[in-house]
Formats: C-alpha cells, structure tokens, sequence
C-alpha cells in the first residue's frame, strides 16, 4: 500500500463523456493530481478543445473519439489508450443524455435512445474495460488491475418529474456497479459510482438555471446551493485511489444534503 493513501499519479484513466461538465471536470482533475487522462466523447471539437486543455497541463494526456452506444467505438478507444500507456488502470464512465418530457407524451423511441446511451452504454463501456483490465498485470503499486467509476443521479434513488428515462436508466446503473463488483473483485477489479446531487451542466441548465424546477432544487438542498462540478473531483480520486481499495459496489452520492432533507423547517 502507498504511504499516499490518494495517490493516483501515474495512472492511466479513460474518461467517457470528458469533454465537458462533470466529465471534463473529473478528466481535468485527475491530470492536475497527476495521472494520464484519456477524455473522450462524440464530438470532434470538443475532443480536440479537451485535447488543448490537458496539453496545457503537460503532455501526459490525449483524448479520442467515443460513441458509448457503439461496440467498435468503444473498443477502438480502449485499443488507443493501451496502445499509448500500456495499460488501463482506471475509467470513469460519465457520458450521458437527458430529456424533461411528459411520460405519457414520450414517443417510445425517445424512451429507448436514452436507455440506450446511460443504460446500455454503460454496460457497453464497463465490459470493455473489465476485459482489458483482467488481461493486464496487478499494478505495481497498488496490487489491482483497475477501478471502474460510473456517474449515477439522484434520479437513481428519487423520482424527479417528468424525466423518467433518464430515472429509469440511472437506476439500472446502481445494478451494473453491483454486480460488476461482485462478479469482477476476484480478477482485482473494483466497480462503485458516485450519484451528483444538483450540478448544472450543458446536460441540465436549461431546466434548472432561471426555472421554478431549478429553484425549488436549490431550496431543497441543505447547503442552499447548487453543486459545482469541480466539487466532484474529490470523490472520483478517492475511488480510483489505493484509498479505496476495499470500496466495492458502493455509490457515493455528492448532494449537498439534498436526500436527506425531508422537511426543512
């Protein structure tokens, strides 16, 4: 075990969905506390604008096209990040989409491309990096061969109105994180999730910057604020830390206090 308990300096982490919000928060974090970020999503300019940013660190870092929903993208973006460092000893999975939508107004279609991208991308995702993860040698420092981090929601636990696939899929989510963590620690790979609590972000500022949604969020949560998505970085460096070598199957959910609150006064 390192005498740094939080050192992830010299490991190698994909982030999906790391080219903006809480992704890109989590991607730029974990360069500046010094391992080697691979951030990815679908757009060409947004990779190429993350690719910028994490050159300005120092040189240690890439990014690389990822569509979640497709196999061979997946697997191409895994092969890239093997090809360059050797290895994968840490993902975080936080690509995703959302819609505010009336259930019974929600055309089927819209229902299954949501599940599609935060469910079955999930999946997608996680099984590639767990086979690229039990083929590779235990970490000379830490012992395992990886750590898989899954960004889950407050949806995963509560209902928030007229967003049901995204609900839906999120809690689909909590059962992917446990039992890929109960099927994979006997190959030394851990699987958790962090659930953010209210962060605004391109995925949800309109429906809750300005909006009585937003507002009644916002008193809701204990601390009388949204959650900023830097504030994030600290539970995902924990999780793919030697700190965490024995948190398996668990989601730590960042709210500011909000699902604890039922009545506040």
């Amino acid at each position: 075990m390192p005498d740094n308990l939080f050192d992830i300096s010299g490991k190698v982490i994909l982030v999906t969905g790391g080219t903006s919000g809480i992704g890109r928060a989590i991607a730029l974090g974990c360069a500046k506390s010094g391992a080697n970020v691979v951030a990815g999503s679908t757009s060409p300019d947004k990779v190429a604008a993350i690719k910028q940013e994490l050159d300005n660190l120092d040189s240690g870092h890439d990014a690389v096209a990822i569509n979640v929903t497709d196999e061979a993208s997946v697997k191409a973006a895994f092969d890239f990040t093997v090809k360059r460092y050797g290895r994968v000893d840490g993902v975080v999975h936080s690509a995703g989409v959302i819609k505010r939508q009336p259930s019974l107004e929600m055309p089927v279609e819209e229902f299954r491309r949501i599940i599609d991208v935060n469910l079955n991308g999930t999946f997608i995702v996680n099984q590639a990096a767990g086979r690229v993860m039990k083929e590779q040698p235990p970490h000379e420092k830490t012992g395992e061969r990886g750590s898989i981090v899954n960004i889950a929601s407050l949806n995963s636990y509560i209902s928030l109105t007229e967003v049901l696939a995204y609900a839906s899929s999120k809690s689909g989510v909590l059962g992917i994180i446990r039992g890929l963590a109960n099927e994979w620690a006997q190959y030394g790979i851990r699987v958790n999730g962090i659930a953010p609590g209210v962060f605004p972000t391109d995925l949800n500022r309109k429906l809750i910057e300005g909006t009585p949604r937003g507002a009644f969020l916002k008193a809701h949560t204990p601390q009388g604020r949204f959650g900023m998505a830097e504030e994030l970085v600290g539970a995902a460096i924990y999780l793919l830390s030697p700190a965490a070598s024995y948190t398996n199957g668990h989601t730590i959910i960042v709210d500011g206090g909000f699902i604890t609150r039922g009545v506040g006064v």
